[in-house]
């Protein structure tokens, strides 16, 4: 169940009590080296307006309403033809921006000869590797709605989102064939096809995405699309609480993002970018891969983390930009093995999906000592990308990015001058239409001038600077992914042995949060931790997993509309 309103203000009241932050000063970006637009850059004094809403440093650029996402896209590829956009570090594979498109094409026209329209979804259920963005571009040219979903996800919860999506097709890597053909065998779902991307041996019905490869192109369809009102991406968040939910994103949501993005770390041909952070996610999705693409830079992909083959990666392919997330950065700034190699090309790091803490930025640059800049970014699913630093402020997600507002509400939704802490808020062209299939939430998150509240708390600075301190959501992050405490509470009531549970994050310092379950075993019950550890193990994806542990308690406390009163389990036990 999503969030209301009065309980989200109570919440911010909690955080209200703490001191205000001191202002924490902040080179300008007309001074700061590592400041890619100064030419452009605004004056700081005028951020911050007389109704205390935060506009970016950089001047509004147009962002055409009138262009389908993947017409755009192609104009790109059509500039830069024959550069490397996309290469597999393992199997040395490449596509130049020439390829992008024509591959693009093919698929969609293979799509389309097989009865896809426009409005259908398809889900991507598989690892970084070059046919992602050839699939987007080709869902984006038939009206197509993409939909990601977590490759590591459990059966369950893969039936969960092609159910709740409705959709029509699953493209899936050789090794994740057998769950997604138990899902939609043995359970109700829309899928009429799957399709895999290589060989799948002992399974039938399956079609190779190469068909959609060798397609003669002569069936790509003309789409009436509006870039404003059609849907390109349909990721699957937790908002606020509660199970996830599809987050609605238009062929003009996507675009607008590029392009801001790129307004604050624009890329050049001369940049190879590291294509490791996982492309169901939306940081990955647009910021380390669609985003770069409008500079002409190239992007590695790697399917995941192992550490001798990322530290490789950058030293062999010369990475000169790399997208990571914290416990990425930790990994820099404190294993061994990192003296090794050599990572002199790496000239910026840009972390996101979790806060980045001023220590842990002055480590890394301790260690990694040419040159590098290290600049944090902030996003939701909902809300894309609406802030990115460009100073190298340690603390600080940075100025709001081209095209879009920003203010700290209090418990009455009145703005809040500079230095005071609220809740986040954000209006901008990349603002999600809305939840799929779920008006309430929508309306929830959202209010009816544009304005969405983002669930996170902090404050701007003198010079328009932005600080994230805390979340009133209940979501925990675990390395910078979402995990629904609403899930892992109803998995654990199914337990015969449960008879109340709570689900809380236990701050850590690599990973972020990790999920603790607090259990009140049923009367008579024998039940021990690592029973009901293994319980969960068996049944969710490994980033939802108990890493915080089980503790038994005698209740849970609850107020008397029966919400989990969060707060007194925390400081209690925590």
């Amino acid at each position: 169940m999503a969030m209301n309103r009065p309980f989200r203000l109570v919440l911010i009241k909690l955080f209200l009590q703490k001191e205000p932050p001191v202002t924490l000063k902040s080179r300008s970006p007309s001074t700061s080296p590592s400041c890619w637009v100064c030419s452009r850059c605004m004056s700081t004094s005028s951020l911050i307006g007389p109704d205390n809403v935060v506009r970016s440093h950089l001047p509004d650029i147009n962002l055409p309403t009138n262009v389908p996402f993947h017409q755009f896209l192609f104009e790109k590829c059509d500039q830069y033809k024959n550069l490397v956009a996309v290469e597999d570090f393992f199997t040395g594979q490449t596509y130049t921006f020439r390829q992008l498109k024509e591959k693009a094409i093919k698929v969609a026209s293979g799509l389309h000869r097989l009865g896809y329209r426009k409005g259908d979804v398809i889900s991507m259920y598989s690892p970084n590797h070059v046919h992602y963005p050839v699939l987007m571009l080709a869902c984006a040219a038939t009206g197509v709605w993409f939909s990601s979903v977590n490759p590591s996800s459990k059966e369950d919860e893969l039936h969960r989102q092609l159910l709740h999506s409705g959709s029509k097709a699953v493209f899936t890597a050789p090794s994740s064939v057998p769950q997604v053909s138990n899902v939609v065998k043995s359970r109700d779902s829309h899928v009429k096809d799957i399709f895999v991307f290589g060989k799948a041996e002992g399974f039938q019905g399956l079609r190779p995405f190469q068909t959609l490869l060798d397609d003669d192109g002569r069936m790509f369809p003309d789409v009436d699309i509006n870039p404003v009102e059609d849907v390109f991406i349909l990721p699957y968040s937790s908002g606020t609480t509660g199970l996830p939910k599809g987050v609605m994103l238009t062929h003009y949501n996507f675009m607008a993002n590029c392009l801001q993005i790129a307004a604050s770390l624009p890329t050049s041909p001369d940049d190879r970018v590291i294509g490791l952070l996982p492309l169901f996610h939306i940081f990955g999705m647009i910021a380390v891969q669609f985003s770069v693409f409008l500079g002409g830079s190239s992007v590695v992909y790697l399917p995941k983390f192992e550490r001798e083959t990322f530290l490789k990666c950058l030293q062999d392919k010369q990475i000169t930009l790399a997208h990571l997330v914290p416990p990425l950065v930790v990994f820099l700034a404190k294993h061994p093995l990192v003296s090794q190699y050599n990572l002199r090309s790496v000239q910026r790091i840009v972390c996101g999906a979790a806060p980045l803490g001023p220590q842990l930025t002055l480590e890394v640059l301790q260690r990694i000592d040419h040159g590098v800049t290290i600049n944090q970014i902030f996003g939701l699913t909902e809300t894309i990308c609406p802030a990115l630093d460009v100073t190298s402020t340690p603390g600080s997600v940075g100025y709001m990015v081209v095209n879009t507002l920003g203010k700290f509400v209090n418990t009455e939704n009145k703005p809040l001058p500079p230095g005071e802490v609220g809740e986040f808020c954000v209006k901008g062209p990349q603002v999600m239409k809305g939840y799929y299939k779920n008006k309430q939430a929508t309306d929830e998150m959202i209010e009816p001038s544009g304005w969405i509240h983002t669930g996170d708390v902090g404050y701007v600075s003198e010079s328009g600077l932005i600080y994230i301190q805390d979340r009133i959501k209940e979501i925990i992050k675990y390395k910078g992914f979402q995990v629904p405490p609403a899930e892992l509470e109803a998995l654990l009531l199914g337990h015969p042995d449960v008879q109340d549970v709570a689900v809380l994050g236990v701050p850590d310092q690599e990973c972020g949060e990790l999920p603790k379950a607090f259990v009140v075993k049923k009367p008579g019950s024998k039940i021990n931790e690592q029973e009901l550890l293994r319980y969960v193990e068996d049944r969710v994806s490994p980033l939802k997993r108990l890493r915080g542990g089980v503790l038994f308690i005698d209740d849970i406390p609850r107020n008397p509309s029966g919400k989990i009163l969060r707060t007194i389990i925390g400081n209690k036990y925590l």
